[in-house]
């Protein structure tokens, strides 16, 4: 049965999601890799053989946010001690020392904060391109529907706006796990699985281009993981307008998610290749997987080469969010580049839309 579908993947059949979550019932990850491997190599267009990655920092403006989300150790509450919104002077550093090291992109995102309103961002758009040539990937689908919410204006308006001002592109942030029994259980307050795509689907059609996440191993089924990869894939076949597909594991550490479901060790990097696996063999219509770094480490990178990843993500220079639930891996450009070359790979800086750059 197993090779059955595998074998109608690499004659370049669609799977049924009935099929897909089949495909977890096997122990044989070599497999699994070998024919993920061999659907990678197919959708790249240039070398075979090339890996990409990128140069950019992660920038948290605020770490207040009114979600709760019970998988999240990062965010806190207004009056806390150690809540803040960062000042433009401190933004503005983090970019020039970015700059500095040949990056040509920020990912910027943040918490659900109430003070922060359209005008906020606006003005920190224009600011930051008035200032830097830099490539502005900002704001989880989540932050933009909150923004639009709290400034009592249309998602279209909000995302035009934004837009206006500089954004350039969406991170795939706030997906976890798109099936609302789940989003209920871990973050009830953030916007449901539909809210989330159709942010994507407005951003897609106004030519802004967007990444897409998946959050698993806490809650979900295995059928609920394909499930959410089966929406991507739909959405993908509306649009086109995402330019990679990046899985992470759940990281349990401080977290109150931890508490709730006894979750006491991270997702192993048996179930994350298995994952990354089918995740390339069922999502037919990506060119790009990523590889999550930050939650894995730089080992398991090595070994996600062979098992459909073909980039190995951000340099990021700063990491909060992972930190905060006790994961910290860092790894600079040269380590990257290591990486790619000690498991055989050519390794390419890119662009968000996965142009290759000097």
């Amino acid at each position: 049965m197993i090779e059955s579908i595998l074998e109608k993947a690499i004659a370049g059949q669609r799977l049924e999601p009935s099929e897909a979550v089949k495909l977890f019932s096997t122990k044989d990850i070599l497999l699994l890799g070998n024919v993920a491997s061999r659907l990678t190599r197919k959708k790249l267009k240039i070398n075979k053989k090339t890996v990409t990655y990128i140069v950019d920092r992660n920038i948290n403006y605020t770490n207040i946010c009114v979600t709760d989300c019970s998988f999240c150790a990062f965010y806190r509450k207004e009056p806390d001690k150690d809540a803040y919104v960062l000042p433009f002077e401190t933004i503005a550093k983090k970019i020039e020392e970015t700059l500095a090291l040949g990056g040509q992109q920020i990912l910027l995102q943040g918490g659900h904060n109430n003070n922060l309103k359209i005008d906020y961002f606006e003005d920190l758009f224009k600011n930051i391109k008035a200032k830097y040539n830099i490539h502005l990937h900002a704001l989880s689908p989540s932050e933009i529907l909150h923004t639009s919410r709290i400034s009592k204006i249309s998602l279209n308006e909000t995302l035009k706006r934004m837009k206006a001002a500089g954004l350039n592109s969406i991170p795939g942030g706030g997906a976890e796990i798109l099936v609302d029994r789940v989003r209920q259980i871990i973050s009830p307050k953030k916007c449901n699985s539909d809210e989330w795509l159709d942010v994507m689907e407005q951003a897609h059609q106004m030519d802004i281009p967007t990444t897409a996440t998946m959050m698993f191993g806490h809650v979900e089924t295995l059928e609920e993981r394909i499930e959410h990869l089966n929406r991507l894939r739909q959405l993908q076949d509306k649009t086109g307008g995402f330019t990679a597909f990046i899985a992470w594991g759940f990281q349990p550490g401080n977290t109150e998610l931890q508490g709730q479901t006894g979750i006491k060790t991270a997702v192993s990097g048996f179930d994350y290749l298995k994952t990354l696996a089918i995740s390339r063999i069922f999502l037919d219509n990506f060119d790009n997987l990523q590889f999550s770094w930050v939650t894995q480490g730089p080992k398991i990178g090595q070994v996600s080469l062979y098992y459909g990843a073909n980039d190995m993500g951000s340099t990021m220079m700063e990491e909060n969010v992972v930190a905060a639930a006790g994961t910290v891996y860092c790894l600079d450009e040269e380590e990257i580049i290591r990486l790619i070359t000690d498991g055989g790979f050519t390794p390419q800086r890119r662009n968000m839309q996965y142009q290759p750059v000097d």
